[in-house]
């Protein structure tokens, strides 16, 4: 699928699991990434679907069309917290604000579900990601003027409203 500039397009967000069809190609994308960045794409089994399913997770794609053009997931971390995964914006659909939807939507689910805070990491060599999570009220949880490479995961946190505030 390409992307015509200027085009409106419907957009709609559909709750699954990563074993979904429709996810293969945004997460072979993805591990492709990582293996290429990190020479390791494990973590994309690390944990089993469950982990990402109702009630303590959840695993979203965004679709356009019917093909998923960005995802993302999060699983349970605490009592309180749930954790991001595995938030990816297909390589032909970049430079749309599609990730920033995705993090809305993901932030929106985990406060309905009671969680008031969200944690993530995400790899040094990926400072797309890094500026995200910055631009959208993450806090990190590292000094943000040393080498990425020195950290290695980047720990981010926000504080979710929740729906009663």
């Amino acid at each position: 699928m390409s992307f015509t500039p200027g085009r409106v397009s419907a957009l709609s967000l559909r709750a699954t699991t990563p074993d979904d069809p429709l996810a293969r190609p945004l997460l072979d994308e993805l591990a492709y990434e990582y293996q290429t960045r990190y020479g390791d794409s494990s973590d994309l089994s690390r944990f089993p679907s469950g982990e990402f399913a109702p009630p303590h997770g959840t695993f979203l794609l965004l679709l356009e069309g019917g093909a998923a053009v960005a995802g993302g997931a999060y699983r349970r971390h605490g009592p309180d917290t749930a954790e991001l995964k595995r938030i990816w914006t297909h390589s032909a659909h970049r430079r749309r604000g599609l990730a920033r939807r995705v993090l809305a939507a993901l932030e929106r689910d985990a406060a309905a579900r009671g969680y008031t805070r969200v944690y993530l990491t995400t790899g040094p060599r990926q400072p797309e990601a890094r500026c995200l999570y910055l631009a959208t009220g993450y806090r990190p949880l590292f000094d943000v003027t040393a080498d990425p490479e020195s950290i290695g995961p980047l720990p981010f946190e926000k504080h979710l409203e929740t729906p009663e505030s």
